[in-house]
């Protein structure tokens, strides 16, 4: 019974970092979505009017970083722009590492070097499926000319 209960954590454990590694990519659009809500729900929208805005913010969000991820040209400003999906997404790594970390080992020292480990691997996971998104660009093929 030990081993299956050590196993079934492990399985968890796993699902978990699967979880946090897949959702990243959207610790921005989820952020924008809930401020609008709550902003909506307070200006006085209700429940419905408050999860309708944060829905349709979210999906703006990411859909306009997708849009200009795509089309714009200037390669600091397809940085800047992935950066802006990939700072909350690994602040939010470092958090959710923190969280386990804090559970098992005493030291605040090492508490905080892994909690940065796991900001750095969810940040880099977020950074590659982001660009990612982005279309490919146009490809130039040389004519030779005779």
């Amino acid at each position: 019974m030990v081993f299956i209960g050590i196993l079934s954590s492990i399985v968890a454990i796993g699902a978990l970092c699967w979880l946090l590694f897949t959702l990243a990519v959207f610790a921005l659009p989820f952020f924008a979505g809930v401020s609008a809500g709550n902003w909506a729900f307070q200006t006085g929208a209700g429940w419905l009017g408050a999860i309708l805005v944060g829905l349709a913010v979210a999906a703006l969000t990411l859909g306009l970083g997708q849009f200009l991820l795509a089309f714009i040209r200037p390669l600091w400003i397809r940085l800047a722009i992935a950066l802006a999906f990939v700072a909350p997404a690994a602040l939010a790594g470092y958090h959710a590492t923190h969280g386990i970390v804090k559970h098992t080992m005493p030291s605040d020292t090492w508490q905080i070097i892994f909690s940065v480990i796991g900001a750095i691997a969810v940040g880099v996971t977020a950074l590659i499926r982001v660009t990612g998104m982005a279309a490919p660009g146009p490809t130039v093929q040389n004519v030779a000319r005779a």
